[in-house]
Order: C-alpha cells, then sequence, then structure tokens
C-alpha cells in the first residue's frame, strides 16, 4: 500500500465520526496512508464492556468484507474467532432438516461476534501513532464550510477544527443530516413492516452445540421466519423476523408457547421452555430500516461511507460487508489520486471518484436485501426454487467464467453489487431457456415413451412379423 499522505494545512487531522465497524476500519485505513486521524465515538470504549446493547451481536463476513480486513492486516486474527458457515441448513415444520450448500466449490461465510470484531479494529487503530480515539464524543453540529466540528463530551461543548470529515456514524447520521443542509442531497428511507427479536440456545446436556454448527440454520415460514447463527461458546443465537403485527398478537406466556409449537416445534426443546420466556419478554423488538442517499460526497470536505450512506435490512448478511468495502474502495480510489505523494487535496478528488462509483452499489444492495428475506422465508422449501439452484451449479459448472450464481456474486465475489443485479438478470434468461429446453426434450421424451407403448399394445402378432421383416 502506498503512503506518503501527511496532512498538509498545517498538520490538521482527519476526522472519522463514529467509532463503529466502518469508522474504525476507515481510521487504519487512512493512517496507514500518513494521515493522522481523530476518531470521534458517541459511546464509551466498548473493550470495557462484555456485551453489546441495542444491535444484533451476530453477524456475518463474507469475502467483501475479508478483503477490506485483509488489507489493513486485520483478517487473520478476525477469523480466529469466527465460525465458517458452509450453508443453510433448513428446518422444516415436521422437524425434518435440509441442508443447501452456499457454493458449488465449498466456499463459507463465517459467523463472527460484532462486539469482538469491533475491538478488534479498535485496538488496532489504538496502537497506530497516527490515531487519536476520542470516546464519548457526541457530534452536535458542524461547520462544513470551514470543516468545524463541535461535539458534547462529558466536560462539556468541543469545537474541533479538521482536514477533513468521514461520516461513518450510522443509519441516523448526524453528519449525513448536516451534508443535507449543506446542499442537494437526495434522501429516502423506509421501514419495513417486519421487525426482529433476538433469542438464545444454549448448549445440549453435554456441553455441544445443540444444532450442526457450520450452517446458517433457518425457518422459513412464508411471513416470517427464524435464523441461528453458531457462537463459538457451543450457543446459538436466534433472531425471529415478523410482521410487527404477529409480534404484538403475541401477550402472554401461552401465547408464545402456543405460537412456537405450532410453528417451530422442533426449537422449544433445545432453546428451552423458560429461557424462550425469558428471552422473548425482555428483549425489545427492533425495527428496520433501508436508507438511501445520493451523492456521497458535496464539495465540502465531507464524505459518507456504510450506514451513513446506504443502510440496508439485514436479510443478505451484507450490511457490515458492504460497509467494509466502502472503506477499500475509498482506499482504491485514494491510491488512483496518489501516486507521486499524498495531502488533503486528494481526498476530495478520491471522495468524489467514489461517491460516483458507490451510490448504485448502496441502491442496489438495498434492493438485493429486500429480495432475499423473501427467497428466505418462502422459496427456499420450494421443488422449483431447489430446482433453479441446481442448474445454477450446473451452469457454473460448465460455464465458470461466464455464469455466476446470484448468490456467489454476492458474498464470494467483488462484483460491485450494481453490477450483479444486471448479470443476475442476463443469467436468468438462460436458467429459463435451460429450463425450456429440458422440459421439452423431458416431455418428448416421455410422450414418444408413451406413443410407442401405445403402439404396441394394439399391434397383433401378424403385425410384428410384418414390420420385423420391413425394418430388416
Amino acid at each position: 500500500m502506498a503512503t506518503g499522505g501527511e496532512n498538509k494545512d498545517g498538520d490538521i487531522p482527519l476526522a472519522v465520526v463514529g467509532g463503529g465497524l466502518v469508522g474504525s476500519l476507515q481510521a487504519l485505513y487512512l493512517a496507514r496512508r500518513g494521515y493522522k486521524v481523530l476518531l470521534f465515538e458517541s459511546r464509551d470504549d466498548i473493550r470495557k464492556s462484555d456485551s453489546w446493547v441495542g444491535r444484533s451481536i451476530n453477524l456475518a463476513l463474507s469475502f467483501r468484507g475479508r478483503e477490506a480486513l485483509r488489507a489493513v492486516g486485520c483478517e487473520e486474527e478476525a477469523l480466529s474467532f469466527a465460525i465458517p458457515m458452509y450453508g443453510r441448513m433448513i428446518h422444516s415444520l415436521n422437524g425434518k432438516m435440509s441442508s443447501q450448500a452456499y457454493s458449488a466449490e465449498g466456499k463459507a461465510i463465517y459467523s463472527i461476534d460484532r462486539l469482538k470484531l469491533n475491538q478488534l479494529l479498535l485496538n488496532s487503530a489504538e496502537a497506530h501513532p497516527n490515531i487519536t480515539l476520542c470516546f464519548e464524543h457526541k457530534l452536535l453540529r458542524a461547520d462544513l464550510g470551514k470543516q468545524s466540528l463541535t461535539f458534547k463530551n462529558p466536560e462539556g461543548e468541543k469545537e474541533v477544527s479538521v482536514g477533513f470529515t468521514f461520516g461513518c456514524d450510522g443509519a441516523f447520521s448526524t453528519v449525513r443530516r448536516q451534508l443535507m443542509r449543506w446542499d442537494r442531497l437526495n434522501y429516502s428511507q423506509e421501514y419495513i413492516q417486519h421487525g426482529y427479536k433476538e433469542l438464545h440456545m444454549p448448549p445440549d446436556s453435554q456441553g455441544e452445540y445443540a444444532m450442526p454448527p457450520n450452517y446458517l440454520h433457518i425457518w422459513p415460514r412464508q411471513e416470517f421466519m427464524m435464523i441461528a447463527l453458531p457462537n463459538p461458546d457451543q450457543t446459538f443465537t436466534l433472531t425471529l423476523f415478523m410482521p410487527f403485527k404477529v409480534f404484538d398478537s403475541i401477550e402472554t406466556e401461552e401465547d408464545l408457547l402456543s405460537f412456537f409449537m405450532k410453528h417451530f416445534p422442533d426449537s422449544i426443546e433445545k432453546i428451552g421452555g423458560d429461557r424462550l420466556v425469558e428471552d422473548y419478554f425482555k428483549n425489545p423488538t427492533g425495527s428496520l430500516v433501508s436508507i438511501k442517499c445520493y451523492p456521497y460526497y458535496l464539495n465540502c470536505s465531507t464524505v459518507l461511507l456504510g450506514d451513513a450512506a446506504h443502510a440496508v435490512v439485514p436479510f443478505y448478511g451484507q450490511g457490515m460487508n458492504a460497509g467494509m468495502e466502502d472503506c477499500l474502495v475509498f482506499d482504491e480510489c485514494l491510491e488512483n489520486v496518489t501516486k507521486s505523494g499524498g495531502g488533503l487535496e486528494n481526498l476530495g478528488s478520491a471522495a468524489k471518484s467514489y461517491s460516483e462509483m458507490r451510490w448504485r452499489d448502496g441502491h442496489a444492495i438495498a434492493e438485493l436485501s429486500m429480495y432475499n428475506y423473501i427467497e428466505m422465508r418462502s422459496h427456499v422449501n420450494s421443488r422449483l426454487y431447489l430446482i433453479r439452484k441446481s442448474i445454477d451449479d450446473i451452469l457454473f459448472f460448465l460455464f465458470r467464467r461466464s455464469f455466476i450464481p446470484l448468490y456467489s456474486m454476492v458474498a464470494f465475489t467483488r462484483i460491485p453489487y450494481h453490477e450483479v443485479i444486471k448479470r443476475s438478470n442476463r443469467q436468468k434468461v438462460l436458467v429459463n431457456r435451460f429450463m425450456y429446453v429440458s422440459g421439452v426434450i423431458l416431455i418428448g421424451g416421455i410422450g414418444g415413451f408413451l406413443a410407442l407403448r401405445i403402439l404396441i399394445s394394439h399391434l397383433s402378432l401378424s403385425s410384428y412379423i410384418y414390420l420385423f421383416r420391413k425394418l430388416s
């Protein structure tokens, strides 16, 4: 990686607002290029905590996120506390389990603890001499023209002058709100009518996993679903996704147990009835929001990354991966403009290129994530879905360079998300033609066989002899 990005203008530092996964990673990328970075986080230092408040504790790390971590030297340690998941394990209503591989090549995505990953990135940031961590600093306002940021901290208000600002402060970003006041930033948000609640599955009586651990477990039930991701301590974190009206209909312990007995009967014994009741009524019901905006940069030394730019619903497991890939894409754009050294003037050029390249991907992964929820909760059990998946694998085997299944493009490549949609639509035409031709051949073969049987059944012995003589 090129360095020489030392700050100009009196050595003014850069500001990264948001100390989550994307913010801490972006700080590392900038510091490795020689920039001095102030990393601001509104919360206390999460490395002092053993639990995560308010967010799902499990994430699915795939190729895009791994590539972003690898570039700053954090991939190997992250994978040391992650668990590979080689496919989906589908739980039918009758308790039967069936697996569906993610990749014909045996590739995996990884269940990883959000808190541990964030702690790893903060430790790496703290160890870098160019990064200063500033916890309990909540951004109140920003003068983007002067690059002056005002924070509230335990001592009161604090004004900080910076050379460039990176908004990595999540779906309800204060930096984005300030950008919306600055100039023409298009923005939309949509809450879906489904929420989520986290549950917990302990180890079995022998202290082992209660289910096969190297899978993402799914209980698809058409209108709703439950998933489970493995943890290193032989537990599973379960997430129940349902319409709010269904959550609202469960008011008592009896309602809950009756609901689970009807829809998820095989999970009750594994979770434990008492534990299920405790977790369900103790844990909050979370909302799911999709946020899109454009552009990510407005010529005011401020740029958006991660959920601040494109919050997505979690059904493709790409929220974290897309945010981390933002950091990698920005760094690649910065590489293109820093061939002969660095400085603040290059950040604006890189930010403009990054915004022009990336906003379509933010919109595309939002669409893909909603599509995958429908697939996970209702399609994965259908015969047509399984047939199409088999055909995808066959075509991938035959045309490896030109045909890649949709899920593989998203999870196991860095093909831009908007290009993934274009390629997937083209490939659907090929799959449909393959199914049509196969169907015609199959129907033609069956029809010919039946016609032959009918013909044979109506022929007399003398007719057989006549046909035999003609043919010979």
